[in-house]
């Protein structure tokens, strides 16, 4: 079963490699790992790690195993049920780019697999929700923005999102339901693959 494991880890040469043992002597096969962001200064790098598990074997054992290291912290792991593999920016672009005219609309369809996120959804200014994933929620309020930022809907404790704007009256969500909280490169990310889209749609 994969799962998706974001951790934190000293930035030093080895420290992938003592990573990548720990975790295979727990039991985990790594699939792919992805540099999230690095963090000069505080010496540290936030990498995700996408793993298969042996029926039968806990996440907690690999926890345990990463958190035993010096300097290594997880922040999360779930289960990982977005097609198996780490879908990145380029790729996305690549897609974007292959059906001009429905750019927007394709960008929704690939922000959770971009992001390991769970649900995207562009909405309107007036006419709300225009465009969603399955999994997104049925109601999303319309936030005005000057960058791409975290935002929080009211009565809302679940997701965690963040939203990038695609023209003065609409807005794309992107949310994880339990988190963690995207980070500031995948929040500058989230608005630079929105940007490209938006472009992309108009040419």
């Amino acid at each position: 079963m994969p799962f998706l494991l974001r951790v934190e880890l000293p930035d030093v040469p080895g420290s992938l490699g003592r990573l990548a043992s720990a975790i295979g002597e727990a039991g985990g096969d790594i699939e792919a790992i992805e540099i999230v962001e690095k963090r000069h200064d505080a010496g540290t790098a936030v990498d995700d790690v996408l793993l298969e598990l042996p029926p039968g074997a806990m996440p907690d054992t690999i926890v345990s195993a990463c958190n035993l290291l010096p300097g290594v912290r997880v922040v999360w792991i779930s289960r990982y049920g977005a097609g198996g593999n780490l879908f990145l920016d380029l790729e996305a672009v690549e897609e974007l780019t292959a059906n001009p005219e429905e750019a927007l609309d394709r960008l929704v369809d690939l922000l959770p697999v971009t992001f390991r996120a769970d649900w995207a959804a562009r909405v309107h200014r007036v006419q709300g929700t225009r465009y969603a994933t399955e999994a997104a929620p049925s109601e999303l309020p319309f936030h005005d923005l000057v960058r791409t930022e975290r935002i929080e809907a009211e009565g809302d404790d679940v997701n965690v999102m963040v939203a990038a704007r695609l023209g003065g009256n609409e807005i794309v969500v992107v949310g994880r339901r339990g988190g963690p909280e995207f980070l500031d490169s995948e929040v500058a990310r989230v608005g630079h693959l929105a940007g490209l889209a938006m472009s992309i749609q108009r040419d």
